[in-house]
């Protein structure tokens, strides 16, 4: 075929392009079209009410809390990236969840020389939950179910 099958190729291969440009070109002139047409024929807008408006997501920020754990063994199941519920077990109470589906962001070598047998992990947890962890960490023993 030589050099004029590929200047054929290359004219279908343009067309196709300036084709597909000139459908998004109309689709968009459709989508913003609708609303202003609407308007222009009397049709009243819709009303939002200030409850109604969402407001933009805030950035929540995260932190690294390291927590240790009572069981060690259930450390070693976790690897970073896996989610976890964090549970305080107290003596007094039920059990109740300190954190829910926070990340491993770590999972460090285990202490040889730890005499309470805990291992300690490093979860990413929202800057707002991470002192009741850090604290239910202090005064309880803090269990991971896996998500």
């Amino acid at each position: 075929m030589g050099r004029g099958g590929d200047r054929l190729r290359r004219a279908v291969r343009r067309r196709r392009r300036a084709a597909s440009a000139a459908l998004a070109v109309v689709a968009a002139a459709v989508a913003v079209g609708g609303a202003e047409a609407q308007a222009s024929r009397g049709a009243a807008r819709p009303e939002v009410r200030a409850s109604q408006r969402a407001a933009p997501p805030a950035a929540v920020r995260m932190v690294s809390a390291p927590v240790r754990i009572a069981d060690a063994a259930a450390v070693r199941l976790l690897r970073p990236g896996d989610r976890v519920d964090v549970v305080a077990a107290e003596r007094a109470g039920p059990p109740r969840v300190v954190a829910a589906g926070v990340l491993v962001a770590e999972v460090p070598d285990p202490d040889k020389d730890v005499a309470d047998g805990g291992a300690l992990v490093v979860l990413s947890v929202p800057r707002d939950a991470a002192p009741g962890l850090v604290g239910a960490g202090a005064t309880t023993r803090l269990a991971v179910t896996l998500c």
